[in-house]
């Protein structure tokens, strides 16, 4: 069931990156969700832990979703199709 629940979540994010409204970056993710301008935000499974608090406490003030991924940040770079690891990706 669970894996299921990963594909499902890995084809909405290439649906996402195709469409250009994910946001690649712990920096740019953190500004905009305490401006309330996501609507769900994707974490790695190796995220720092105090990124992953603050952006949980200003995600739930926004009223955004946040996804925790089973995928490490280097996993979740390769998916995105970009040469670097990505902790943090945001849905505009």
């Amino acid at each position: 069931m669970a894996v299921k629940k990963e594909e499902k979540v890995v084809t909405e994010l290439k649906k996402l990156l195709e469409s250009k409204k994910l946001i690649v970056g712990t920096g740019k993710a953190m500004k905009l969700v305490k401006a309330g301008k996501l609507s769900r935000v994707f974490i790695s499974s190796n995220c720092p832990q105090s990124v992953r608090e603050s952006l949980a406490r200003y995600a739930k003030i926004a009223g955004a979703s946040v996804t925790e991924l089973s995928q490490t940040n280097s996993q979740l770079g390769t998916l995105c199709k970009k040469p670097f690891a990505i902790s943090v990706l945001g849905v505009a």
